[in-house]
């Protein structure tokens, strides 16, 4: 398969950026270079999804506008790809929870219903409105984000941190994890998990 051009630009955009990350711990950018190493090796399938949105995406320029300014390749490689993207919610996620509900979206690049659909990698983005916390959950892979806008990150071996616009947050193989948006600012990040 061929992987398109804007695609291929946000993957190389975003690992320009785990590498010269200033805040980044030696096991986030271990995590994400194997994801960036399966990328580089072939390409998946095209998906074949429709492109969605959700409430939360009206804030996806705002936060866009927002990143820091080094990871400004990646803003411009993600703005581009923003109309082929398919929004979800967690499926956890409740109608009930009104804030959460309509407060956070998930697009998966590359991995299960990725733009590019494969097995080996998960290449995601999380949009949140301003003062959301993403809920407590867990997975198998080890996982690391890049945070593009300001927020904070938990898991159960550290307190809440802010890493800054311009940071890595790397949480373990099946640690119990959170994340949230500052009060005055939307929040996107990248996510990267080699399965």
């Amino acid at each position: 398969m061929i992987r398109s051009l804007e695609l291929q630009a946000l993957f190389t955009a975003a690992e320009v950026a785990v590498d010269h990350c200033p805040q980044g711990s030696v096991a986030a950018k271990a995590a994400a270079s194997r994801v960036f190493d399966r990328l580089r090796g072939n390409a998946g399938d095209v998906s074949r999804a429709a492109p969605s949105t959700l409430p939360v995406c009206g804030y996806l320029d705002a936060a866009l506008d927002q990143s820091h300014p080094s990871y400004a390749p990646v803003a411009v490689a993600l703005r581009a790809l923003a109309p082929h993207l398919t929004w979800t919610r967690r499926q956890s996620a409740r109608p009930e929870d009104g804030v959460f509900w309509d407060g956070h979206a998930n697009a998966m690049l590359a991995g299960p219903g990725g733009l590019e659909v494969r097995e080996d990698v998960w290449v995601g983005a999380t949009l949140m409105a301003p003062d959301v916390t993403y809920v407590d959950h867990s997975h198998a892979p080890e996982e690391t984000y890049l945070a593009l806008t300001p927020g904070q990150w938990w898991n159960s071996d550290m307190d809440w941190t802010d890493p800054g616009g311009d940071g890595l947050i790397y949480n373990p193989s099946g640690i119990t994890h959170a994340m949230r948006a500052v009060p005055d600012r939307p929040f996107l990040a990248l996510w990267f998990l080699p399965v």
